[in-house]
C-alpha cells in the first residue's frame, strides 16, 4: 500500500466508503474562475459549490486533483529541483463537506485515516489550530488523545484560510509528521519551522464564516469543509523518507532519465534529473488538457517549464532532444490513474520533441547574443540586467547559469536591474490575467486601446478641453450612438477628466457637444494602462461617434481633490521625519472629501507624534512654495532620490513633483516624488491640514485619515460646537471640560458598583419577583433556589451563583434576567455533590430554549446561556423546574 498509486487509490477508497463521491480530477484550465490561469488546489474545481453558485447531487465528496503552480501568486518553478518538495505539477487529496459535516467529523475522518488505514505511528503526529479556535483543539484532545504540546496554536493567517477579501473562510488545523531528530529543523511556530524535519502532511479547513467586509464576518448557516493533503507529500512519509524524489514514482521518472542520458540518477547529475522529472509530469498533463506551448498566457508558462527541463538535459550532455523519450516511462506510471495521459500520448510526444528542436536553436542563438554581449565589454564589467532577463525568459538562460557562465569570464551581472525586469513583467502578467465576471468587457477595452490609441490626458494644466469622440459603450458592448436616457461609457481622443489611479479618485463633471447632447460623468476609469474611460448617463440629445465634445471637469470637485492629493506627499514625508525614514506608503485614498494614507509603520502613533506631523505639514502650507513638475526616466528619478509611489505604475517618462521649501543645505526640496495625479500649484492652496484618525489596517500597517482647506476647517468648527455644548452641559468653561467630565465618570464608576452590590444582596436576600415565593423549593428532596432577578447585568450572575451555592449547602440555583434590550441572561449552578445527577449545562440549555436561545456552554457545576426573549424568564425557570423533578423522580 506504499506505493503512490495504492496510496492514492486508498484515500479514495476510504472516503468512498464513508459516504463520499468519488470526484474525477478536473483539468488544469480552470473553467469556473477566469482569475486563475491553471488550477491549483483541490477546493478549485468546488469553489461555485461552496459559494452557493452551483448544486451538486451530493454533499460529500472527495477527489485527487491534479495542479499546477508555476505562474502568478502560486510560482514553485525556481525551486524545483533544489528542495525536497518543491514541485510545478502535484496531486491534492481531499475531502469535502458542502453544510454536511463540520469538525468533529473532519478531524476523526483524516485521524482514522492516517493512523489506521495508513499506520501512522501517533507519537510521530501532531496538530495545528488557528490560535482562536478551541473547539478544534478540544476535539484533538478527544479523537486523538493529544496531549496540549502536541496541539500548536497558530495565531497568525497560516491557520485561518480565505476564499478572497469576502466570501468563505475560517480557522485550519494542519497535521504535521515528525521524520526525527536527525534531521534539523522546529515544530511549527518555532524559529526553526523552515526545517525538514517536521513537514505539514494535511490542511483541513473549517469553512465556518462568510467575510462579508473587512471588518464584518459572520457564521454561515452550513459551515463547510475543505481539505488538502499532497500526495507525494504523504507518499514520503509512508516509504519512509522527507524528500518526494526519493518516492516510486519520481525514482522511476528518474531512472528514465539517467538511462536516457547515460548518466548516474544521484550525485553531480541530481538536480537535472529531478527538474526533468518533475517537469515532464507538468508538460505532459498541460498538454494532455489541451495547452500548447507559445509565447503568452498558459502557453508561454508551459514552454518556460519545459525549456527549464530541455536546458537540465543538454546539462546532462544529451546531445539530441530527449524529453519526449520519456514519456512511456511518465504513462506506465500515472496513465491508469489518468487516462487523458494515454489518450493523448501522441500529442505529448510530438510536441516535447518538436519543443526541444527549437530550443535547442534558441538555446544556440542565447550563447551567441551573450558572447556578444561580453566581446562588447571586453570580457569585463557587469553584464546589464535586461540582458541577463531577455536571456532567461526568451532562451530559457535562468540567472544562475547566466552568472556561471560569466564567474569564468571575470564578469558578474546585474542582479538588481533582471529583478526589475523580472517584476515587470510579473506586473505585465498579473494585469493580463485580472478580472473576473467581467472579461469579455475587458477584452473590448483592449480592442479599443488598439484601435484608437492611448487618450491624451490634458488634465495638468487644463480643466476644460475639446475632444473628439472615438468610441462609445453601451451594455458592456460598442455601440454607434448614445440616446437621451442611456448608461453608458464615452472615449476620446484627449481629456482633461483624470481617470482614476495612483490612489486619485476619477473625475466628475458633464460631456457637451453643439447639438444640444450632455453627457453626466459620474466616474473617469483607466483601463488597460492609458485608456480613459468617462463613464455616466446621456441627460439629453444624442452622442455619436465622430463627434467633437466640449469637456468640463467638475472644478470644486477637482480643486479639493488635488489639495487632498498634494498633502498626501507633504504628510509623506513628515511621517519619515517624524517616526523614521523605514516609512513607506502602502496605499492611499485622495478623494475631494477626504485623504486616507496608509504606511509601514510597526505601533500606534502616539498623540504627540500625531501633532508633529500636523505641525510639519502645516508649516509647508504657510510657507506657500511652488509645486514644480518635471519629466524624468524613471531610474534617473530615483537617482535623484525621488520616492517612488505605491501602486503606481511608471512608463518610459514620469513626472517628477517637488514640493516645499529645501532643507537647510538648500539641496533639496520638502518632498520629491514620482506622481502621475493632479496637485495644487502652490501649497498655500491646501489652506489647513488635520488629522481626524489613525489606527491600523494590517500587520505593521497603519492609516491616517485627514482632512484638507474647507472640510478641515469645517471639521474644526464642529470640534468647537462640540466642546462648547458640553461644556455648558457641564456648567463649566471649555477648558474645564476634561477635568469635569474626569470627575463624572469616576463618580458614575463608583455609584454602578455600589448599585450592582446592593442588587445582589437584594436578590440573594429573596427580594425581587420570584416564582417560587420562598428562598428556596424542594422538588423531589432537591432543594432549587429559581429566580427572575430585576436590572442585573448577565455578566453579574455568575458570582452571584456562587454565592447562592455557598448559601444553600446542597441543591441547585437557577437565575433568570433580562436586560435592557428585552434578552435573556440565564445562569444554573450545581453543588459539587450533586454533578453526577444533575448537570449545569443541560439545564441551562433547557432554560435557554424557552426564551428562544441555542445551546449555552459551561461545567456541570456552572453553565450560562442566553435568548433573545426576556419576557419568557418565567417560562425559562418553569423549564428549569420541570427538568429537575423529572431527575428527582426518575432517581
Amino acid at each position: 500500500m506504499s506505493g503512490l498509486n495504492d496510496i492514492r487509490a486508498t484515500f479514495l477508497d476510504y472516503f468512498g466508503q464513508h459516504g463520499h463521491e468519488t470526484v474525477q480530477s478536473a483539468s488544469l484550465v480552470p473553467s469556473n474562475d477566469p482569475t486563475l490561469l491553471f488550477t491549483n488546489a483541490g477546493m478549485v474545481p468546488f469553489k461555485n459549490v461552496f459559494t452557493g453558485a452551483e448544486k451538486r447531487p451530493y454533499v460529500r465528496a472527495a477527489s485527487s486533483q491534479k495542479c499546477v503552480r508555476a505562474g502568478g501568486k502560486h510560482n514553485d518553478l525556481d525551486n524545483v529541483g533544489y528542495t525536497a518538495r518543491h514541485h510545478t505539477f502535484f496531486e491534492m487529496l481531499g475531502n469535502f463537506s458542502f453544510g454536511d459535516y463540520f469538525k468533529a467529523e473532519a478531524i476523526e475522518f483524516a485521524w482514522n485515516l492516517i493512523t489506521k488505514e495508513f499506520g501512522l505511528p501517533k507519537d510521530k503526529l501532531l496538530a495545528t489550530v488557528y490560535s482562536e479556535d478551541d473547539e478544534a483543539f478540544e476535539l484533538w484532545k478527544k479523537i486523538a488523545g493529544f496531549s496540549d504540546s502536541k496541539i500548536i496554536r497558530i495565531p497568525t493567517s497560516d491557520n485561518f484560510w480565505s476564499m478572497g477579501e469576502t466570501g468563505p473562510c475560517g480557522p485550519c488545523s494542519e497535521i504535521f509528521y515528525d521524520h526525527g531528530e536527525h534531521i534539523p529543523g522546529g515544530p511549527p511556530g518555532s524559529p526553526d519551522e523552515d526545517g525538514d524535519r517536521f513537514i505539514e502532511i494535511w490542511n483541513l479547513v473549517f469553512m465556518q464564516f462568510d467575510q462579508l467586509a473587512p471588518d464584518n464576518r459572520v457564521e454561515l448557516p452550513k459551515p463547510s469543509i475543505d481539505t488538502g493533503m499532497g500526495l507525494e507529500r504523504i507518499s514520503a512519509v509512508l516509504q519512509g523518507t522527507h524528500d518526494n524524489y526519493e518516492t516510486d514514482l519520481f525514482r522511476a521518472l528518474i531512472e528514465a532519465s539517467a538511462h536516457a542520458s547515460n548518466t548516474e540518477p544521484r550525485g553531480a547529475h541530481g538536480v537535472s534529473h529531478r527538474v526533468i522529472a518533475d517537469h515532464l509530469r507538468s508538460s505532459s498533463f498541460l498538454i494532455a488538457d489541451g495547452v500548447l506551448p507559445s509565447n503568452e498566457g498558459r502557453g508561454y508558462v508551459l514552454r518556460r517549464i519545459m525549456r527549464r527541463a530541455m536546458r537540465h538535459a543538454q546539462l546532462l550532455g544529451a546531445s539530441d532532444p530527449m524529453m519526449w523519450k520519456l514519456v512511456p516511462a511518465l504513462v506506465q506510471q500515472m496513465g491508469a490513474a489518468y487516462p487523458e495521459l494515454t489518450r493523448a500520448q501522441a500529442l505529448i510526444t510530438e510536441t516535447l520533441k518538436l519543443e526541444e528542436t527549437r530550443f535547442r536553436e534558441t538555446l544556440a542563438r542565447g550563447l551567441k547574443l551573450l558572447d556578444e554581449e561580453v566581446e562588447q565589454r571586453q570580457g569585463t564589467g557587469t553584464l546589464p540586467g535586461d540582458v541577463a532577463f531577455r536571456l532567461y525568459d526568451t532562451y530559457g538562460f535562468p540567472l544562475d547559469l547566466t552568472q556561471d557562465a560569466l564567474r569564468g569570464r571575470g564578469m558578474d551581472v546585474d542582479v538588481e536591474g533582471f529583478n526589475e525586469a523580472m517584476a515587470r513583467q510579473k506586473a505585465e502578467a498579473r494585469k493580463a490575467w485580472a478580472g473576473s465576471g467581467e472579461q469579455a468587457t475587458e477584452t473590448l477595452w483592449f480592442e479599443l486601446r488598439d484601435e484608437a490609441g492611448a487618450s491624451e490626458f490634458l488634465g495638468y494644466e487644463n480643466e476644460t478641453a475639446e475632444g473628439k469622440i472615438v468610441a462609445l459603450v453601451k451594455d458592456g458592448a460598442r455601440v454607434d450612438a448614445l440616446q437621451a436616457g442611456d448608461e453608458g461609457a464615452v472615449i476620446l481622443n484627449q481629456t482633461p477628466f483624470y481617470g482614476e489611479s495612483g490612489g486619485q479618485v476619477g473625475d466628475t463633471g458633464v460631456i457637451f457637444t453643439g447639438a444640444g447632447a450632455e453627457f453626466d460623468v459620474r466616474d473617469t476609469q483607466k483601463k488597460v494602462g492609458d485608456l480613459i474611460v468617462h463613464l455616466g448617463t446621456l441627460k439629453r440629445g444624442s452622442l455619436k461617434s465622430g463627434d467633437i465634445a466640449e469637456l468640463q471637469v467638475n472644478q470644486a470637485r477637482r480643486t479639493a481633490t488635488r489639495a487632498n492629493h498634494s498633502a498626501t506627499h507633504l504628510v509623506h514625508e513628515a511621517l519619515r521625519r517624524v517616526l523614521g525614514e523605514h516609512v513607506a506608503q502602502k496605499g492611499s485614498l485622495v478623494s475631494p472629501e477626504r485623504l486616507r494614507f496608509d504606511f509601514a509603520h510597526p505601533k500606534p502613533m502616539s498623540a504627540e507624534e500625531i501633532a508633529k506631523v500636523e505641525e510639519i505639514v502645516n508649516d509647508q502650507i504657510r510657507r506657500n512654495t511652488d509645486v514644480s513638475t518635471r519629466l524624468m526616466t524613471p531610474d534617473a528619478a530615483i537617482e535623484a532620490g525621488a520616492l517612488a509611489l505605491f501602486g503606481e505604475k511608471y512608463g518610459d517618462e514620469v513626472r517628477v513633483l517637488a514640493m516645499g521649501a529645501p532643507d537647510e543645505e538648500g539641496k533639496r526640496p520638502y518632498s520629491v516624488e514620482l506622481c502621475g495625479g493632479t496637485h495644487v500649484r502652490r501649497l498655500g492652496d491646501i489652506a489647513l491640514f488635520k488629522i481626524i484618525s489613525e489606527g491600523a489596517v494590517g500587520s505593521g500597517v497603519r492609516r491616517i485619515e485627514a482632512l484638507t482647506g474647507e472640510g478641515a476647517r469645517r471639521y474644526l468648527v464642529h470640534q468647537e460646537e462640540i466642546a462648547r455644548d458640553a461644556a455648558a452641559a457641564l456648567r463649566v468653561t471649555p477648558d474645564e471640560v476634561p477635568a469635569r467630565v474626569l470627575s463624572l465618570v469616576e463618580e458614575r464608576k463608583r455609584l454602578e458598583k455600589e448599585l450592582a452590590d446592593a442588587k445582589r444582596k437584594l436578590a440573594l436576600g429573596g427580594g425581587g419577583s420570584s416564582s417560587s415565593g420562598q428562598a428556596a423549593e424542594d422538588l423531589g428532596g432537591i432543594k432549587l433556589i429559581a429566580r427572575k432577578l430585576d436590572g442585573v447585568n448577565p455578566k453579574d450572575l455568575r458570582g452571584m451563583i456562587d454565592e447562592a451555592k455557598k448559601q444553600i449547602g446542597t441543591g441547585i440555583v437557577a437565575f433568570v434576567t433580562a436586560t435592557e434590550e428585552g434578552k435573556a441572561g440565564l445562569a444554573v449552578g450545581v453543588t459539587g455533590d450533586l454533578t453526577d445527577r444533575y448537570s449545569a449545562v443541560e439545564l441551562v440549555r433547557a432554560g435557554a430554549e424557552a426564551v428562544g436561545g441555542k445551546g449555552g456552554g459551561g461545567r456541570p457545576d456552572m453553565a450560562q446561556a442566553g435568548g433573545p426573549d426576556g419576557a419568557k424568564a418565567e417560562a425559562a425557570l418553569g423549564a428549569i423546574r420541570a427538568m429537575v423533578s423529572s431527575l428527582a423522580g426518575a432517581a
